[in-house]
C-alpha cells in the first residue's frame, strides 16, 4: 500500500517529505557543522504535535527528525510516537553519544522506523568525534534493538583517509552505510577543507563499485553519479525540487527552503499547498547543491522512469558483470 502511495506523489502536487528540526541544539561541536545553536531552547511538546498535524494535512509521507542532535529533545520519544501516530514513517539522524538502553527501549516501542548515526571515523580527528571508537558501544545496543541503524558519513579531505577502514567495519557488521560529499554552510563556506577532488572523485567510483558488486552502499546510484558531477564539470542538469516535495520545519517552527537555505518569517502553521507549488521550479542555488535529501527526492521526481531504469540498469549490470549504460544527465 505504501509504494502505491509513494509513486502516486511522483504525480501530484503533495509534499513527500520533510526534516522535522526538534531542537538546535547539540551536545558536540563538529569542525564542519553549521546546523546548531545551543542559545535557542527546545520547543515544547504540544507545539511539535501541532507541526506534525500541518505536515500530515499538507500530505507529507514520512519526517525526518534532526537537530542539533534530537536525543537533547526531553520528549523524543513521544514525538516519534505521535509522528507514527499520524501513519507517517520517522526516521532520526544522531550522533549516538547520548543513547541508552532506555532510550532505545522507547524510540522501539514508539515505533521509529529507522535512525541514521554519524560516523565519519575510526578515531577522533581536530574536526570530529564522531568515529567508531567513541560510539561502538552504543551502535551495537542499536544493532541488537529492532530500529534499522545506518551509517552516514560526510566526506572531506579530513574523513577521507579513515572511511575504507569504517566502510570495511560496517560490512562486517551487517550494517548499512553511505558517504556524502561535504557541503558549504549557510554562509557558503566550507569551513573545513574539502580535499582534492580527484581523490573525492575515485572515491566514489568506488562506492559505486562496490554497490555494483552488492555491497552495503546505501547511497543510489543517481545520486553517486551526481556527487561524481559535482568533483569534475559540476555541470548536472536537474530541477531542485526543495519547499516542494521535500521541506524542512525549524526548531521555533519556520519553513526553511532546505537546511542551507534559511529563509525565516514563514510560520509552517500558514503554509499552504499554493505556497508549496510556488516552490516546483529550479533555485538559483542548485548548481553544485550539497543538500542531498533534497537531490535525492528531486532527481526521482524529475524524471521517475529514467531515475529508476538507471538504479535498474546499475544494479543488473553488476550482477550480470557489465553495466547497463545510459546517456548521463
Amino acid at each position: 500500500m505504501q509504494i502505491f502511495r509513494r509513486i502516486k506523489r511522483i504525480f501530484d502536487s503533495r509534499p513527500v517529505a520533510c526534516h522535522l528540526y526538534v531542537t538546535e541544539q547539540c551536545n558536540l561541536h563538529c569542525g564542519y557543522c553549521t546546523e546548531f545553536d545551543n542559545t535557542i531552547p527546545h520547543p515544547d511538546l504540544a507545539t511539535v504535535k501541532r507541526w506534525v498535524d500541518k505536515l500530515a494535512d499538507l500530505g507529507c509521507m514520512r519526517i525526518g527528525i534532526q537537530g542539533g542532535e534530537p536525543l537533547k529533545h526531553p520528549d523524543i520519544v513521544e514525538i516519534v510516537r505521535y509522528i507514527k501516530s499520524k501513519k507517517m514513517g520517522c526516521s532520526m539522524s544522531s550522533n549516538a553519544f547520548l543513547l541508552t538502553p532506555e532510550l532505545v527501549a522507547g524510540l522501539e516501542d514508539a515505533g521509529l522506523d529507522s535512525i541514521h548515526v554519524s560516523i565519519d571515523s575510526m578515531d577522533p580527528t581536530e574536526s570530529t568525534k564522531k568515529c567508531i571508537r567513541l560510539v561502538e558501544p552504543k551502535l551495537m545496543m542499536l544493532r541488537a534493538s529492532k530500529i534499522p541503524l545506518h551509517l552516514t558519513s560526510v566526506l572531506f579531505k579530513e574523513s577521507l583517509p579513515q572511511l575504507p577502514e569504517v566502510f570495511a567495519w560496517a560490512r562486517e557488521k551487517g550494517l548499512s552505510i553511505k558517504a556524502h560529499l561535504i557541503h558549504a554552510g549557510t554562509a557558503g563556506e566550507y569551513t573545513v577543507e574539502q580535499g582534492d577532488r580527484k581523490a573525492l572523485g575515485d572515491f566514489i567510483d568506488w562506492q559505486i563499485r562496490e554497490k555494483k558488486n552488492g555491497r552495503n552502499i546505501r547511497t543510489m546510484f543517481n545520486v553517486l553519479r551526481y556527487q561524481k558531477n559535482l568533483t569534475e564539470k559540476n555541470n548536472y542538469r536537474w530541477k531542485c525540487l526543495a519547499g516542494y516535495k521535500f521541506l524542512f520545519v525549524s526548531a521555533r517552527g519556520e519553513f526553511w527552503l532546505c537546511s542551507m537555505q534559511r529563509r525565516p518569517g514563514t510560520d509552517i502553521l500558514a503554509l499552504t499547498k499554493k505556497d508549496l507549488k510556488a516552490n516546483n521550479c529550479k533555485k538559483p542555488c542548485q548548481k553544485g547543491c550539497g543538500v542531498y535529501c533534497v537531490v535525492s527526492e528531486s532527481l526521482v521526481n524529475n524524471k521517475p522512469l529514467s531515475f529508476g531504469l538507471r538504479e535498474l540498469g546499475s544494479i543488473l549490470g553488476g550482477l550480470f558483470g557489465r553495466p547497463f549504460r545510459r546517456k548521463s544527465a
